[in-house]
């Protein structure tokens, strides 16, 4: 998410983390590099100037219970947190929710993607398109819901049964009619989501249309859905569909493509409605429940630990967890074992993205080549350690230049792709270690979690 603001926070941290004193000089310096990201990200220029002073002020005057540098981060990171708001709170519960927005904002991939976040949480939804005006909605739709077991509704049941009012016309059924039905067809489920009609601009129309069906229906909640591109724009509608339907939430989409993705959190955060949830992605599991304090943690490279255990409970059993793995004791043997476990989790690079590496010296390339693990890569390290002998797995510094090369020939491989192998073993042992490197075996900048507790925690 927001890759490029990301990197260049991170970065900010690690000057911070590796400063040698902190002084005014040192603030100034952390400020200004704060400002160029923000300002690439399009965050808006109050915003900025607001955050600025408080960080100054914070940072040189306040009485220090942590270290200066750990005082600092804090600082930087609870201030952060501010400018963007609270999120949502969702309740896990019976409940109708109305999607609106514009054309091209994502909003029928997001009826989907809410659909199996509460389906994740074992909860039935049901979904029911009301978009009659764009003719590749109901297929769309309905491709996204079979692929996850979803029910779906559009009303062409009763399609059928209505008569064309002209001859050689398509006969249409009214927009209301559709969600009454689809809602009825659906009572004895958990979650109704209703996908409404959007339009290339805030027309009269479509505001007319939304508003008898909330009349009608009384959804508990209706979320607006924002494209990130907005930038600071996203609070010009988000006012105005507050107006006519009063918005309980937003979802804000493509946060993975675009660098205007914080403009238009903090421009949204001016609101009285709060962003509930992220798109962080294409796929049907790229959504998340947006807390401020989780998000920023991520960008900073702090990690996020609640999240880590929410994606290992919905995931793995008690038997893909294993203790020494997480404090960096494995083998190569245990390397795979424990890879194809995470994997279950979901995409690589989300989940380390999860893990608290700020402050560590380890660099974007190195994370970069740590997320470039797939499923075909993992495959061809299979195939190699196949090849080994069970002394080679249990102890790959063994493995000198021939037998690397008698490896590469007994697994069709180059030699290459075998010290790629064990190159990940080195680098993935370094990480998990550095995760126990706090004081007392806490996971650094985590507020004392302990990796035993972690551990304790995905293990129930």
């Amino acid at each position: 998410m927001l890759g490029k603001l990301s990197s260049s926070l991170k970065e900010t941290i690690r000057k911070i983390a590796m400063a040698k004193r902190i002084d005014k000089q040192t603030v100034e310096e952390l400020v200004r590099d704060i400002q160029r990201a923000l300002i690439q990200a399009d965050v808006k220029i109050s915003h900025i100037k607001e955050l600025s002073n408080r960080i100054r002020e914070r940072s040189l005057k306040e009485k220090l219970k942590l270290n200066p540098r750990e005082h600092v981060i804090k600082v930087v990171y609870e201030e952060l947190i501010r400018i963007l708001g609270k999120g949502v709170d969702v309740p896990l519960a019976s409940q109708k929710i109305m999607m609106v927005g514009l054309h091209g904002t994502g909003k029928t991939s997001s009826c989907a993607k809410l659909a199996r976040f509460f389906q994740k949480k074992g909860l039935k939804p049901a979904v029911i398109c009301a978009d009659i005006y764009r003719p590749a909605a109901s297929d769309q739709l309905r491709q996204l819901c079979d692929s996850i077991g979803i029910p779906f509704y559009d009303g062409a049941d009763l399609l059928q049964s209505t008569t064309p009012p002209v001859k050689g016309k398509a006969a249409t059924v009214p927009v209301l009619d559709i969600v009454k039905a689809g809602v009825k067809r659906f009572e004895k489920h958990d979650i109704t989501i209703i996908d409404t009609a959007g339009r290339h601009a805030l027309e009269e129309g479509m505001i007319n249309e939304i508003k008898e069906i909330e009349e009608r229906i009384k959804p508990e909640q209706r979320f607006l859905v924002l494209d990130a591109s907005l930038g600071q724009q996203a609070s010009v509608q988000a006012r105005a569909f507050d107006d006519a339907v009063r918005i309980t939430g937003i979802i804000i989409t493509k946060m993975d493509g675009t660098a205007k993705g914080g403009g238009a959190l903090s421009a949204v955060s001016e609101t009285d409605s709060g962003v509930v949830f992220i798109g962080t992605g294409e796929k049907v599991d790229d959504f998340e429940k947006f807390e401020a304090d989780r998000f920023i943690s991520r960008l900073l490279g702090m990690g996020d630990i609640k999240s880590l255990i929410e994606m290992a409970e919905e995931s793995l059993e008690e038997t893909d967890i294993d203790a020494d793995f997480l404090k960096g004791k494995f083998t190569l043997k245990d390397f795979y074992k424990q890879l194809e476990a995470v994997k279950k989790m979901g995409p690589f690079k989300k989940l380390m993205q999860t893990m608290p590496f700020g402050g560590f010296g380890i660099t974007g390339e190195i994370e970069d080549s740590i997320y470039r693990i797939g499923e075909d890569k993992l495959g061809k390290f299979k195939v190699m350690m196949d090849s080994m002998t069970e002394e080679e797995l249990n102890d790959p510094k063994i493995i000198d230049g021939s037998r690397l090369r008698r490896v590469a020939r007994g697994s069709g491989t180059a030699s290459a792709d075998v010290s790629e192998l064990l190159k990940y073993h080195r680098l993935m042992q370094k990480v998990m270690k550095q995760l126990t490197t706090g004081r007392g075996g806490t996971i650094p900048m985590m507020k004392g979690v302990s990796i035993d507790k972690l551990i304790k925690k995905l293990k129930r």
